[in-house]
């Protein structure tokens, strides 16, 4: 099978930490890239979800409500005050 060369921009700290967990699991990174461009040619897309993660209302509310100082639980110092106040 004929090869060819493929050439890609990323960013520098980028590389070094998917070269580096490249290594850790035994792969090159060609080896990556290879795999993945196969998965995408065998499931016909990209094989991860590809969103935004955008939180819903509920969880915006709760991240302003934590930001604002509103609706928090009330802190325990230990184990027993806690089971005290779930018992009360």
């Amino acid at each position: 099978m004929a090869q060819t060369n493929i050439n890609i921009r990323m960013d520098d700290t980028l590389k070094q930490q998917f070269e580096h967990l490249c290594n850790e699991l035994g792969l090159t990174m060609t080896t990556a890239f290879n795999i993945f461009a196969k998965t995408m040619v065998r499931q016909q897309g990209i094989p991860f979800e590809v969103s935004l993660n955008t939180p819903n209302a509920e969880t915006l509310a709760a991240v302003d409500d934590v930001n604002h100082g509103r609706n928090l639980s009330k802190t325990f110092h230990s184990v027993a005050d806690l089971m005290e106040d779930l018992n009360a």
